[in-house]
């Protein structure tokens, strides 16, 4: 018979055991857990290269790594994006907030990311997680407002493009509309006609955005494979260099758009794109037809009228009074949201805007090995701004212009806004990636972009332009286009060191179309005309022997470039030429030629009034300065600098250097053009090197901050670690997320 010790003894035992249990875990605890299946190691110019087991393992790592980089651009980008710029700028902000709700609610995002396949909802938990495990292992770090963030906040940013499709829906037309009662523009409608808006020539002084992309088959390289350059031309520092690398298949390396957990411009081992803002027609305007009816108000749609869809947003703004609300009406129609008026009509705007399908193929771009796979994911076609430049090694090189691009009826001007009502100027659907404007292989063994027409892209064997709709490429030549061209035609044996001294090439034909037409009008002036200009006659001169190339001791690269900025402010521009090219071109042969003169004179005086002499080196003008890690930079002529020998993208310079007029200073000074830059080598091992403007940190302590602008200034890349030897051998440091030390 059993003792009654006995028969408690295993009752003791099952207490025990639940007494020592484990507590439930904490989301610290999972992110720790995470943690120690990561690891990041830095090489000796801080890039980061991160390793995990799974993919959602190597995001955490990436949004990690980015953080300690530069959390602040990280967290500027989600509070643009989502909308919520106003709490920090102030009420002026209002309207880049009302057009993020415009197209998104936080209630929609929620909704995408809990339909998002598991995939892809690991990853934007890996996303979530890997910033805030930062936060909470830097609690020295003050964000400006976001202190938690969410995995649906991705959807908001779900392409890397430095100018996506809704930063062109324009916050000043926005404004205009909802500042007061929209429904004050129904009282005009019946008194305005339809479509009286006229067509603005392109000729504004802004800096040309924009990239440059050349892939070049292994019948024209020294080693038999693939060339790829990878040049976008963006705001400095708007993208950081990352090695992202998983048990799963992923291994890409390249520029990564700060809080994204993609690479968007970079390669792999087997495969590189290169994207190029596009110029095809993605975006329209349609105006619509609006009246009230009851307590709503309808929109005509061919003989029916249909229920205008409203919503109220409150936005949050910053004031002297503290955070202040706001409330906005939001309407929309099928077409899209009603964004603005054209001629006192209600206008909506149709864009892509497809946000899980476009974070799906951003990702997936990242891990294909080929060009079946890749072409395949073109199919998913979301990556609305941008057209593609690509190379892998299999030896093929390709090119995709656009990739978002909806039918439409042809005989219907959609440069213009459209009638509404009209139902056959509705998009039928989209194109199938089989009748966009393509190239695979062309037989001239290269192909360039630099956001310019295709039908150039690889000389007479470039798509034609009559086999497509207007719509699809709107893009003229520009001086980006010819100069690569040029470049490109007819030259073989390239080398990976020769692409970069291909992509820096110095001559501007530009001012070879500029420059000739104002020596020709002082040539044409009477003696006494010269005599009393002797300053001109020695800085024609100048111009007279100058080749158009750009460099630190060109004195007739400043002359030109500050010849050529002011024409664009005093210039005559005739209503018929529509392009930054074409007016240069006029500028340049048909412009009177007093016009042009007084401008030179005017030019000469500037650059008097602000160096003492006309007659300045570039360099001595043209700048590189970072003072601190400001989102805005600002610049001081009185501090430091760097001279740079680049040029803008205007003049048809491939290696862009681009500046802002706004400064208050005497001296330019760069903030977009070359950023990040490879060149990328694919054949039985992928070889490639890079530079970044500055560095890879936006820490102003660290070695980092700018340790990459003397090889920036001197066309000399750093070889780049892809491979795990490699790494190692350049390792400074490796620890796992919440290890390092700030």
């Amino acid at each position: 018979m059993k003792t009654l010790r006995s028969l408690l003894a295993p009752l003791a035992l099952l207490l025990l055991v639940s007494c020592v249990k484990k507590s439930p875990q904490t989301e610290v605890d999972k992110w720790m857990e995470q943690a120690d299946r990561i690891k990041i190691t830095r090489d000796d110019y801080g890039v980061p290269h991160i390793y995990g087991i799974s993919d959602a393992d190597a995001v955490f790592g990436l949004l990690y790594a980015q953080c300690e980089d530069d959390f602040a651009r990280v967290e500027r980008n989600y509070i643009w994006a989502t909308g919520r710029l106003a709490e920090i700028e102030g009420e002026e902000a209002l309207y880049s907030d009302l057009r993020a709700k415009m197209f998104m609610s936080e209630e929609e995002a929620k909704d995408l990311y809990k339909k998002s396949p598991v995939w892809l909802k690991e990853l934007c938990n890996a996303f979530a997680d890997g910033i805030n495990y930062y936060l909470h292992t830097h609690p020295e770090v003050e964000p400006e407002l976001i202190t938690r963030f969410e995995p649906w906040m991705p959807f908001y940013f779900s392409e890397g493009s430095i100018g996506g499709d809704i930063e062109r829906v324009s916050t000043r037309k926005i404004k205009a509309f909802y500042e007061q009662s929209p429904i004050e523009y129904l009282e005009e409608q019946e008194q305005v006609a339809l479509f009286e808006r006229a067509a603005a020539p392109d000729v504004v002084l802004k800096e040309p955005q924009g990239s440059n992309g050349i892939a070049i088959s292994g019948e024209l390289t020294e080693s038999g494979n693939t060339l790829l350059l990878i040049n976008p031309h963006t705001s400095f520092y708007f993208r950081g260099e990352v090695h992202v690398v998983s048990k799963e298949g992923l291994n890409a390396y390249g520029a990564v758009t700060w809080g994204q957990f993609f690479v968007y411009q970079g390669f792999n081992e087997k495969t590189g794109w290169m994207h190029t803002s596009t110029y095809t027609d993605v975006i329209d305007e349609f105006v619509e037809r609006v009246k009230e009816r009851g307590d709503g108000l309808v929109y005509q749609y061919g003989d029916e009228w249909r229920e205008v869809e409203s919503d109220t947003v409150v936005l949050k703004y910053s004031s002297d009074k503290g955070i202040q609300e706001r409330a906005f009406p939001i309407y929309r129609t099928h077409h899209g949201p009603v964004t603005h008026a054209e001629n006192g009509q209600w206008t909506s705007t149709a864009l892509m805007w497809e946000p899980l399908t476009a974070l799906q193929q951003s990702y997936i771009r990242t891990k294909q090995t080929g060009y079946e796979g890749f072409r395949k994911m073109m199919d998913l076609k979301t990556n609305s701004s941008n057209n593609t430049v690509y190379a892998d090694a299999e030896g093929n090189i390709a090119y995709f212009h656009g990739n978002y691009i909806p039918i439409r009826d042809t005989q219907f001007d959609y440069t213009q806004p459209v009638d509404g009502s009209d139902p056959r100027t509705d998009w039928q659907g989209l194109h199938p990636v089989e009748e966009h404007i393509t190239l695979l292989n062309p037989q001239n063994g290269w192909l360039q972009n630099c956001n310019s027409t295709p039908f150039t892209a690889a000389l007479e064997f470039s798509p034609k332009k009559e086999d497509y709709p207007d719509y699809m490429s709107r893009a003229p030549e520009n001086f980006r286009g010819i100069h690569a061209i040029a470049l490109m035609k007819g030259r073989k044996n390239h080398t990976l060191d020769g692409l970069i001294t291909l992509a820096h090439d110095p001559f501007l034909p530009a001012f070879e179309a500029l420059i000739p037409g104002l020596v020709s009008a002082y040539e044409a002036q009477s003696p006494g005309y010269k005599a009393q200009h002797p300053e001109m006659e020695k800085a024609i001169k100048v111009l007279e022997e100058w080749d158009f190339t750009t460099g630190v001791d060109q004195v007739g690269m400043t002359l030109a470039h500050s010849y050529g900025t002011r024409y664009f402010r005093e210039g005559e521009r005739p209503e018929s030429v529509k392009s930054s090219m074409e007016l240069l071109q006029y500028w340049g042969e048909a412009s009177p030629r007093e016009e042009r003169l007084q401008v030179f004179a005017n030019t000469l005086k500037q650059l008097k009034e602000d160096f003492g002499d006309w007659a300045q080196p570039w360099g001595e003008v043209n700048r590189y300065q970072r003072l601190n890690g400001d989102l805005r930079q600002a610049f001081d002529d009185d501090k430091p600098s760097t001279a740079i020998g680049l040029a803008s993208g205007r003049w048809g310079a491939l290696a862009a250097y681009g500046a802002r007029y706004t400064n208050g200073t005497k001296k330019i000074y760069g903030t977009r053009g070359n950023s990040f830059v490879a060149v990328v080598e694919f054949g039985e091992k992928v070889k490639a090197k890079s530079i970044l403007a500055g560095g890879q940190s936006g820490d102003p302590k660290s070695p980092h901050f700018e340790d990459q602008l003397e090889g920036y200034a001197n066309q000399k890349f750093k070889e780049v670690a892809f491979y795990k030897e490699d790494v190692k051998a350049r390792a400074v440091e490796t620890y796992k997320p919440g290890e390092r030390k700030p």
